[in-house]
């Protein structure tokens, strides 16, 4: 329920033919950085690149203030607001929203995702039209610095990486003030309430009240 098709169609980022080459999507997280610089010499009309290792469509809109760090690639239709701070391998998607104060740093963003205010993102995959409240973060380092591992009911999956937040498959919404925690890996069309402290796997198609309190979404 959690391997890189249930979460993602891969037809909505740059990263689908890197990613079909995965099984379990925080396997794509070490490959970013090489992944940014393979692609963006080879992209199409419309990107420019605009200092060594990034690479921004003509069509997305970058604030003055704005810190782009390479490598990276901003796609079309893009918007990347006041004192937004790329720190390096992001690769974001057309039609995202970057907001003011949000950090990114190694991370693929499907098109359409939002992270409009105060977000911090790192070491994380974001599927297409996944949303982050205002204030959500992920938390990408344990407290003791020892690998993450992903929990799923009694099964545990040892990532070997020392840093990893989240992974949030398509249409995902993400009340404001939420944390996930190193590990979290959130299903398709699943929300997760304000104000929450998330870990482990999230089922697709719930709704998550508090740990205890998942329950699925209702069909129209």
């Amino acid at each position: 329920m959690f391997g890189v098709r249930d979460l993602f169609d891969l037809e909505h980022s740059l990263a689908g033919d890197y990613l079909a080459g995965t099984t379990l999507p925080w396997e794509a997280l070490p490959g970013i950085r090489d992944l940014i610089l393979r692609l963006g010499p080879e992209l199409g009309d419309g990107f420019r690149e605009i200092s060594e290792g990034v690479w921004v469509h003509e069509t997305a809109v970058v604030a003055p203030t704005a810190y782009l760090g390479g490598p990276c690639i901003i796609g079309a239709e893009t918007e990347v607001r006041h004192c937004a701070f790329i720190r390096g391998s992001a690769l974001v998607g057309e039609n995202c929203v970057v907001g003011n104060s949000v950090e990114l740093k190694n991370v693929i963003l499907f098109d359409r995702v939002q992270t409009p205010h105060y977000n911090y993102v790192g070491d994380s995959i974001l599927g297409y039209c996944s949303h982050m409240g205002a204030g959500s973060i992920t938390s990408n380092v344990k407290a003791d610095r020892t690998p993450v591992a992903v929990k799923d009911g009694g099964e545990v999956w040892e990532t070997g990486l020392k840093k990893m937040g989240a992974v949030l498959g398509d249409h995902v919404e993400v009340g404001c003030n939420s944390v996930l925690n190193p590990g979290t890996v959130v299903g398709r069309n699943t929300s997760v309430y304000p104000l929450s402290s998330v870990r482990g796997v999230i089922p697709a198609d719930s709704i998550f009240k508090s740990p205890n309190d998942i329950v699925p979404r209702k069909k129209d």
